[in-house]
């Protein structure tokens, strides 16, 4: 029997850091950030997670900043057609429920044909079967009239409602079934609000072919694995949101093949599969602030189990109930999870505010020299969002050596 190889825990976390395309992310040294850079990007990564929150911007931005810098928002938003609708095409991106919400690559689609045959989450099946005349009346429209938004429709069921944001029309809610479905997709957005189309009319044909189960989820696991670099079954399993059995199988299937080494992570008490074209770097450089939907970070336990990294996101959280504030950023520093802030752009008053700022347990000692690492990264997220300065404005055990750290950034030379 081949002896199992054993990863140390640093290791697992330089190969995950690489993997993630974060080795070598220092603010001020980086290369360029065009077109291209933003598609290698959203490549190795395969998908951006949405989020409509944007106290400091919104979180399909932020993976970006994080690994290439200051680049141009205008940019991204022309690549995904957010206030440019177009019909998609091959090399183009939508959207599809691919973790959570998510921009996928148009090429994409049919890797999702068995996600849109499942039964509907939270009874929407039944809802859809109660207001089915609502559903098929909502799709002819979108046949007859073509790309619009949701806000645009005429049918009688879309009635403006009281209540805010969760108290939508039942025509709204037919377009999110048909979303589900993949019987509508997304030609951009407008204003962040989605504008659909009939995917058979809007799509190119190759993207209508449908992959089977297996195989699709096959090359999802795959996609996880290189994007994870080393990973536990349910790693693999929640990148794309499948089933543990599903991952399982899929993860079989690439050991049969070579493509992933069953190995074991000192402290993991788990397997773990490494990719087999995973790097392991001796050591890696990087500053980054990080998206609370980063790849790095968005499923909670494997943040716990690469860096000790106790997680979870504030901005759904009462705020007499928050610890670190509301719109946390975890602070990656080298191949440690140092810190987290919680970041305001402030547009009118042109100022980045760090209205929280926590040092990680057992750092305490490195506070001054970590906040000096991180004063760059909060300098170019400023830059990058149009802001004039940073500002700390709230508590945190680490809110006053960053403080300091922005004052000697700030001092003249000499």
């Amino acid at each position: 029997m081949t002896a199992t190889t054993r990863i140390s825990a640093a290791q697992a976390r330089r190969i995950a850091i690489a993997a993630g395309g974060l080795d070598g992310a220092v603010p001020g040294k980086r290369g360029r950030t065009g077109i291209r850079t933003l598609e290698r990007s959203i490549e190795r990564l395969r998908l951006l997670q949405l989020d409509s929150v944007n106290v400091f911007e919104r979180s399909h931005y932020l993976p970006l900043l994080s690994r290439i810098g200051a680049y141009d928002r205008a940019a991204l938003d022309r690549l995904l057609h957010h206030d440019h609708p177009r019909r998609p095409r091959m090399g183009g991106y939508t959207e599809y429920v691919a973790h959570e919400a998510a921009v996928i690559p148009v090429a994409d689609w049919p890797l999702w044909a068995w996600k849109r045959r499942e039964p509907l989450r939270g009874g929407g099946d039944r809802w859809a079967a109660e207001h089915a005349s609502i559903v098929d009346g909502v799709l002819a429209e979108f046949a007859e009239r073509g790309p619009m938004r949701p806000s645009d429709m005429e049918h009688p069921a879309h009635e403006r409602l009281p209540g805010g944001w969760w108290n939508k029309s039942d025509a709204y809610w037919a377009t999110a079934v048909l979303f589900q479905r993949g019987e509508l997709v997304t030609v951009g957005r407008t204003r962040f609000e989605r504008q659909y189309a009939v995917a058979e009319q809007a799509l190119p044909e190759a993207a209508l072919a449908p992959l089977e189960r297996a195989e699709a989820q096959r090359t999802l696991v795959a996609r996880a694995a290189q994007a994870h670099g080393i990973a536990t079954l349910d790693d693999l399993a929640d990148y794309h949101r499948l089933s543990i059995k599903d991952a399982r199988a899929a993860v079989d299937e690439l050991v049969a093949d070579g493509s992933l080494e069953r190995v074991d992570v000192e402290g993991w008490g788990r397997p773990a599969w490494l990719w087999a074209d995973a790097r392991r770097p001796r050591r890696v450089r990087a500053t980054a602030l990080l998206s609370p939907f980063d790849p790095l970070v968005w499923h909670r336990p494997r943040a716990e189990r690469l860096f000790g990294f106790a997680y979870r996101i504030s901005i759904y959280t009462p705020a007499a109930q928050r610890t670190h504030g509301y719109y946390v950023l975890p602070v990656l520093v080298d191949d440690e999870l140092v810190g987290r802030v919680d970041l305001k752009s402030d547009r009118r008053a042109g100022i980045l505010r760090v209205q929280h700022a926590t040092i990680e347990p057992g750092r305490e000692q490195r506070a001054g020299e970590l906040a000096a690492r991180l004063v760059p990264a909060l300098e170019e997220a400023a830059v990058w969002q149009g802001l004039d300065r940073v500002e700390v404005a709230g508590p945190g055990t680490w809110a006053a050596a960053v403080e300091g750290a922005l004052r000697s950034a700030a001092r003249p030379a000499g």
